[in-house]
C-alpha cells in the first residue's frame, strides 16, 4: 500500500518568543523582539510549501521554533494570558490564532473528502506564541494512494484522490501536485480499461462466428438429373 501526505504549511513563519520574556514589556528587548515578530508574520501571510512529489512535509516556521506535538499547550487563561503583553505581542497573537484556524480549515477539508482512504488523522506543527499557547502554523494527512484491483477500481481511488487533494478552498502547490499525479494515475487507468474492453469485445466477437459456423447443417450436394 502506498501511503502519502497532503500537507499544508507555512514557508516564512516567525520564530516563537519565549513566553516569560513576552510577559515583561518593560525590557526593551522582549518588547523589539515581540515587534520583529509581528513584522515578520505580517510580511509572510499564509503559504504552502511542500516537495512536489506525493509524499509533502511540512516546512517548520523558523530555526528550532516548530515541531509536531501530540500534545500541544492550546490551553488558554483568558485575559490573565494577554494583559502583560505588548501591542506587537497581542497583534502576533492575533495572527497565530488566524493562521491556526487557516490550517486547522484547511486538513480538515482534506480528511473529510478523502475518506476511507486516509490512513491517519491530521498531523500539525506548531508554534508557541507570547502567551504560551501553542499554535499550529502547518499539517499534513496521509492518505493511500495506491492504485486499485482493476482499472476502474484505480479510476474510482483516482478520482477520491484527486477531490481530497483540491478540496481546501486555497489548494496549495503541494495538493495541486498530488492531484496532478493522481489524474495521471486515472489516465493510465483509463486506457488499460479500454484495452481490456477492446480484447472482450473481439472475443466475443471470435466466438460468434465460431459458434455460427459450427451450427451450420452439413447438406450433402444434391444433384438433380433430368432425361
Amino acid at each position: 500500500m502506498n501511503v502519502s501526505a497532503i500537507s499544508y504549511s507555512s514557508s516564512s513563519q516567525p520564530a516563537p518568543r519565549n513566553a516569560a520574556a513576552a510577559q515583561a514589556p518593560a525590557q526593551a528587548e522582549a518588547q523589539a523582539q515581540a515587534q520583529a515578530q509581528a513584522q515578520t508574520l505580517a510580511k509572510t501571510p499564509a503559504q504552502s510549501a511542500g516537495p512536489a512529489q506525493i509524499s509533502t512535509s511540512v516546512t517548520p516556521a523558523g530555526p528550532a521554533s516548530a515541531s509536531i506535538t501530540a500534545s500541544p499547550d492550546t490551553s488558554f487563561a483568558g485575559s490573565a494570558a494577554t494583559t502583560n503583553l505588548t501591542p506587537e505581542a497581542l497583534a502576533l497573537v492575533s495572527q497565530l490564532k488566524a493562521r491556526d484556524t487557516e490550517v486547522r480549515q484547511h486538513e480538515q477539508a482534506h480528511m473529510a473528502t478523502a475518506g476511507g482512504l486516509a490512513t491517519s488523522g491530521a498531523a500539525y506543527t506548531y508554534q508557541r506564541g507570547p502567551n504560551g499557547v501553542d499554535y499550529a502554523i502547518g499539517g499534513e494527512v496521509h492518505i493511500d494512494t495506491s492504485p486499485g484491483r482493476t482499472p476502474q477500481e484505480t479510476i474510482e481511488r483516482a478520482r477520491t484522490i484527486q477531490a481530497a487533494a483540491l478540496a481546501p478552498a486555497n489548494p496549495s502547490g503541494a495538493d495541486q501536485a498530488v492531484a496532478a499525479q493522481a489524474q495521471q494515475m486515472e489516465l493510465q487507468a483509463r486506457t488499460e480499461l479500454a484495452v481490456q474492453q477492446a480484447q472482450q469485445l473481439a472475443e466475443r466477437d471470435s466466438a460468434k462466428v465460431r459458434q455460427t459456423y459450427i451450427q451450420l447443417p452439413l447438406v450433402p450436394p444434391k444433384l438433380d438429373l433430368y432425361a
